[in-house]
């Protein structure tokens, strides 16, 4: 192996390694704020946690505020992601459903980060930057253009798309944020997929059929 290969094969496995410790301290750091909230947490709870030393956290993220801020950012990528299910060039009972089931698969996959999330933003959204608040109000807006359109043009029934968005926020991270109610409510120890795809099913039908928006039956062709 010449010197090229045995300096890239190095630089894949540091990248590797880089990217799996990185990984390992924010899943730690999710439950230590989930559980502790930013105040009560520690890097030295974190690095417990994860298994690496204290050292190791610093050098991958300089601080707890920056393991903090890194586990929003990658929230709000996750949710702008789901808004993307909903354009113009699409249906809307296919683009709504797209978009609902979206959202519950990150409550189900990603709980604890919700919820983290969630605590932050009860407690006063102290690391909510301006420039967070600034894209999501301008995002929603920009996908708030959308249900206009569509209601503009005979697709669904005219409704306040902000409100919209707040219920469709509402029920989806319910799931998650509220886990131990709707536990207790679905008679069950451990949520499953199958809840959430139940889930899903109840929450576009409702949410189809109350802004007015048809959907073809099976075998429908549309003349």
């Amino acid at each position: 192996m010449t010197g090229r290969r045995k300096q890239a094969g190095t630089a894949n496995t540091d990248t590797r390694i880089a990217a799996r410790n990185k990984k390992a301290i924010l899943d730690a750091a999710i439950g230590v704020f989930t559980e502790k909230g930013y105040d009560g947490a520690s890097i030295a709870e974190i690095a417990t946690r994860t298994k690496l030393p204290k050292a190791n956290v610093y050098y991958y993220f300089g601080s707890k505020e920056a393991i903090y801020r890194t586990i929003i950012d990658d929230l709000l990528g996750e949710w702008d992601k789901a808004l993307d299910e909903l354009t113009l060039d699409r249906e809307p009972a296919e683009a709504i459903a797209g978009y609902i089931r979206a959202k519950l698969d990150f409550s189900r996959r990603h709980a604890a980060q919700s919820r983290m999330f969630a605590n932050e933003a009860v407690h006063g959204g102290r690391f909510i930057s301006r420039k967070d608040r600034a894209h999501m109000l301008a995002i929603t807006l920009e996908k708030a253009k959308v249900f206009k359109a569509w209601a503009a043009a005979g697709k669904m029934d005219p409704v306040d798309p902000i409100h919209l968005f707040t219920m469709l926020w509402a029920s989806t991270q319910y799931y998650a944020d509220f886990d131990v109610l709707a536990r207790n409510h679905l008679q069950t120890r451990r949520l499953s997929a199958t809840d959430y795809d139940r889930a899903a099913e109840t929450l576009v039908a409702v949410v189809l059929k109350g802004c007015g928006i048809a959907v073809d039956p099976p075998g429908h062709q549309r003349l």
